[in-house]
């Protein structure tokens, strides 16, 4: 599955589109209200991309064990320090309602935490590469 993301700011103007396996979906992100750039930073889509993974795996997998979610919460949290330091203490915690007992409810928490495809990128150090 070939996935991107892009973003064309200028101004007033901000332009965030994503696409997986050419399927191309524009997201609604403001500009900054001051100043030049896109009102949310790269700390919070990050966080927002975990607790996304997250919650379509929970859906995903409960799916697979015949379970009916009925919802799914995710908050996903952390901090930054200096500029150009990489994030840490980086947490999340979640709440899942379905019909099936706590430990089942349980035992996919923890199955999606070990298959979560975001998350293991994050944990096993993913290179980035600039292409020039």
């Amino acid at each position: 599955m070939q996935i991107s993301a892009s973003i064309s700011n200028s101004g007033s103007h901000n332009e965030v589109k994503v696409n997986t396996t050419n399927k191309t979906k524009s997201l609604l992100i403001p500009p900054k209200s001051e100043g030049n750039g896109s009102s949310i930073n790269g700390g919070e889509l990050l966080f927002l991309a975990l607790a996304t993974c997250f919650c379509n795996d929970i859906y995903r997998e409960a799916s697979k064990r015949k379970m009916q979610i009925k919802s799914v919460e995710v908050f996903v949290s952390g901090e930054f320090g200096d500029e150009g330091t990489p994030g840490f203490n980086i947490q999340y915690e979640t709440k899942v309602d379905c019909d099936a007992t706590e430990e089942e409810i349980k035992d996919l928490i923890f199955y999606v935490d070990q298959i979560a495809e975001v998350h293991n990128t994050l944990r096993v150090g993913t290179p980035v590469t600039l292409k020039n």
